[in-house]
């Protein structure tokens, strides 16, 4: 294993990595650059009519209007970078648009999840957030929610009703930028391996778009499938990942969508000394991605995302004005860019922040958004 502090850190990390990830959906079209691609918007919320004079348009609705509005935050998961990221995104969000975010962390357990959805509607919220979690133990709660006049708005979960609008990052671009970028490094051609956990909605969809691709380049061959969604979803990953390497000495990548499968990947790619023969496609980006991404003999070569900021905010906007009772498009999707180790070397990027200086597009303030968000401070 490298003694690089990236790997250092990122060894330490992953002993406590929750998973899932991740993130996220839609359509729209990417970049064909193969070393930072960023797609243009595909969805927003609805504005006022345009009939509406200026003043009107500026007006802060009920309940914005008398005070701070409680929205509540219910996750499935809270532990990692990205979802730290995450919630950093929507807690500044929160604080400019006058909301006491009520957030909870079901750490993975999904009836945990249902009972923090449960105690967010008698609290009496105005909106409820979900973020990630299983249909069949978020429907229920949903439903009460709903009943309760209550709007609820989810981020990277299935809610399977559609008076809850979707926002979800765009999963098919995600899987599909990073592994155009595969096809293009391996000419098509060798065994790869591939992390995946069935029964999350972001990791389902990047799966048809992997099944796809492997349908249309048969000379790909997918040697082993594995993965686990936990806690320590990087360490178990690596476990497994090492044990793939040793039965399939042949691999010359590893596709693993979200970014704690993308860590194990690396660190067992890294302990077994396969760098210069293995490399590592992932999806998802936050600042310790990045630290493992440019650390030196890294294989981890590409990545596809978005910045978890920005996602967090859009999913607070769109739960404010569902609370103010205002229109929000039944799917949001925030578009994703390809980025590569060597776009990160070239432009010397190490944080989410720098990234998105490089990558204006990665932020998206235009969409979900509304005249009154600025006479609150947005």
């Amino acid at each position: 294993m490298s003694t690089s502090p990236g790997y250092r850190r990122l060894a330490f990390a992953s002993l406590t990595a929750v998973s899932l990830f991740v993130a996220a959906c839609g359509q729209g079209a990417a970049s064909p650059s193969a070393t930072a691609s960023a797609a243009p918007s595909a969805a927003a919320s609805e504005s006022a009519p345009a009939s509406e004079s200026p003043s009107a348009a500026a007006a802060v609705p009920a309940p914005f209007d008398a005070g701070p509005v409680k929205i509540a935050l219910v996750r499935q998961l809270g532990s990692g970078d990205y979802f730290e990221q995450w919630l950093a995104g929507a807690e500044a969000q929160a604080e400019k648009l006058g909301i006491e975010l009520l957030t909870s962390d079901a750490r993975g357990d999904n009836a945990a999840q249902a009972t923090n959805l449960e105690t967010a509607i008698n609290q009496g919220v105005k909106a409820i957030i979900i973020d990630h979690g299983q249909t069949e133990t978020l429907t229920p709660g949903i439903d009460k929610a709903l009943a309760a006049n209550i709007p609820v708005v989810a981020f990277d979960a299935n809610a399977n009703n559609p008076k809850v609008p979707q926002i979800e990052q765009s999963d098919a671009q995600l899987a599909q930028l990073a592994l155009d970028q595969l096809v293009t490094d391996t000419g098509g051609e060798g065994d790869i391996a591939y992390v995946y956990v069935a029964g999350f909605a972001p990791l389902d969809r990047r799966n048809e778009v992997f099944e796809q691709v492997l349908a249309a380049n048969p000379g790909l061959k997918n040697v082993a499938t594995f993965g686990t969604v936990s806690e320590s979803t990087a360490a178990e990953v690596q476990t497994q990942a090492a044990a793939v390497l040793t039965a399939n000495p042949g691999i010359k990548a590893i596709f693993a969508p979200y970014d704690e499968f993308a860590k194990g990947a690396t660190l067992a790619v890294t302990a077994a000394g396969l760098q210069d023969k293995v490399k590592v496609y992932g999806a998802d980006v936050s600042t310790a991605d990045i630290d493992v991404i440019t650390a030196d003999g890294s294989p981890w070569v590409a990545t596809a995302g978005t910045d978890p900021g920005n996602v967090g905010r859009v999913a607070v906007r769109a739960a404010a004005l569902l609370a103010a009772g205002e229109a929000v498009d039944p799917q949001i999707v925030v578009n994703p860019a390809l980025i590569t180790q060597q776009f990160l070397r070239d432009n010397a990027v190490t944080t989410i922040e720098q990234l998105g200086e490089k990558l204006p597009a990665l932020d998206t303030p235009e969409l979900v958004t509304a005249p009154w968000f600025e006479s609150l401070g947005q």
